[in-house]
């Protein structure tokens, strides 16, 4: 007798790096083209106001894989720390799904498969040959010069952009659509996989093919906002760092940054609609990033910062056709990272463990009432040039955000002020509002071993936060790293 197919939904996690949450074009932005990830968008479940709790790469990435809070998981900046627990690809291995990684993970041990039956695994375009499978590719095809992924000159983590150097299917964006194709040709029928697509990119360097390099520099770009109360420099600077935490650019140089970041993200949507096609029709295709990416505004770049443009994230759910699920909505309620696993988990029939800390989406993407989060708090151990980290508390509409090491404080309304051009914090008329998100912040951080709290109010602490938590497991020598490190 014919074994009955398995009816469990197929689920492909498509992942960016460092992608705004306003960088969609069906999210209203003004020139940015994004067309297959928009009709996802517009066929499935758009939460418009999603974010990444610790907004940077490493924390945000054991939040999406576990579905614990950055000081439960216990990393907290980008460090290297062992992560243990039941992981999303984990759970779903354990109840037969087939799962494969595509691309970055950025986790500790490097290699180790956290639930993913099989990898092809390389975190960045960088690396000394041979040392990831994306390396490999390039030997193999003849590209064997030092770090050839990068010969370019265009540094990781700048605002140096350009065009890529290599032909376009030599490009690491290329590379993971291209070995997520192999997979869903090669894979076993007979069960449900999960398929994590994790490209590299617009995280820097900004280095799309010509083609989307031309097409972005031809364009009248939007400029980065600069509100009075964020601004140190007057005017361009020279000589900066080219990974200059706060930046001010000349017009010229901030053009071409945003062209490559325009055209990494469009060239990454293209991708996307090489592998749409392929996908089986019972298919849950999610789509978000880890965190954003300042990209000029208020003179910063890159992440770690509470602001939106670092902070709020893109975040899309296509659920399969059928008609427990209703496609064609924009959610309003709060998201967050934590709460992937729960959903997916949910979708797919499988129990969530209870090291979970995030709630399950399944009310929202059939269209019901949510019971609403309050509020979601996000935080960073370190923010570059502040000599603290920070700590952030937003119900979508208002944002707190505090400085423990010095003190300092911001308060914004996002409802009046999306683009948060007027810190609120010295209004005397926003006094009371203030006064009680401070009390929600010291009610969430009281008892840290930081001593963010004391005496039930926020205390100074005088400096950065530690970036891992002293009983996260070290990576050991077997592995090639001893200490907890602090990583780019």
């Amino acid at each position: 007798m014919t074994q009955p197919a398995d009816p469990r939904p197929n689920i492909v996690l498509f992942m960016t790096d460092e992608q705004r949450g306003d960088c969609l074009g069906i999210d209203g932005h003004p020139v940015l083209q994004t067309p297959y990830i928009d009709e996802l968008a517009a066929t499935g479940v758009r939460f418009r106001r999603a974010y990444s709790a610790c907004p940077v790469c490493v924390p945000a990435r054991r939040t999406l894989m576990t579905g614990r809070k950055p000081a439960s998981h216990g990393v907290l900046m980008n460090a290297v720390g062992w992560l243990d627990g039941p992981t999303l690809p984990g759970e779903l291995s354990r109840a037969g799904y087939q799962t494969h990684l595509v691309g970055k993970l950025h986790l500790f041990p490097r290699r180790r498969r956290y639930g993913f039956d099989s990898a092809v695994w390389a975190d960045s375009p960088a690396g000394e040959p041979v040392s990831d499978d994306y390396q490999l590719f390039l030997a193999r095809e003849g590209v064997r010069s030092w770090n050839a992924g990068v010969a370019h000159g265009a540094h990781q983590n700048g605002w140096v952009a350009r065009p890529w150097h290599l032909s376009e299917d030599l490009h690491f964006t290329n590379w993971c659509a291209d070995q997520a194709l192999d997979f869903l040709h090669r894979r076993d029928p007979t069960v449900p996989f999960f398929l994590k697509v994790s490209f590299h990119s617009p995280h820097q360097p900004c280095t799309p093919p010509r083609p989307y390099w031309d097409r972005y520099m031809a364009m009248d770009l939007p400029e980065p906002v600069v509100g009075d109360w964020a601004r140190v420099y007057d005017g361009p600077e020279r000589g900066l760092s080219v990974t200059s935490w706060r930046t001010a650019l000349t017009p010229e140089l901030m053009r071409q940054y945003r062209a490559g970041y325009y055209g990494a993200i469009n060239h990454i949507d293209d991708q996307i609609g090489r592998v749409l096609p392929a996908l089986p029709l019972n298919t849950v295709v999610v789509f978000v990033s880890d965190h954003g990416e300042m990209l000029g505004d208020h003179q910063w770049i890159r992440k770690r910062n509470a602001f939106e443009g670092s902070a709020r994230i893109p975040f899309v759910l296509r659920p399969p056709p059928g008609p427990r699920w209703r496609g064609g909505q924009v959610r309003d309620e709060l998201v967050e990272l934590m709460d992937l696993m729960p959903t997916l988990l949910d979708i797919a029939g499988v129990d969530t463990p209870d090291t979970v800390e995030g709630t399950s989406l399944l009310r929202s993407i059939m269209g019901e009432p949510a019971s609403p989060r309050a509020f979601l708090h996000g935080e960073c151990a370190i923010v570059p040039t502040l000599d603290s980290g920070m700590q952030y508390l937003t119900d979508g509409r208002r944002k707190y955000v505090w400085y423990p090491g010095t003190g300092a404080e911001h308060y914004f309304d996002l409802e009046n002020d999306p683009r948060e051009m007027r810190d609120l914090s010295a209004s005397p008329a926003h006094r009371p509002d203030i006064e009680d998100w401070r009390a929600r912040l010291a009610e969430e951080l009281d008892g840290r071993p930081e001593g963010f709290v004391a005496d039930g109010r926020l205390r100074v602490t005088g400096g950065p936060a530690a970036p891992v938590m002293d009983w996260v497991r070290p990576v050991d020598e077997a592995f090639g790293r001893v200490e907890l490190t602090p990583t780019v």
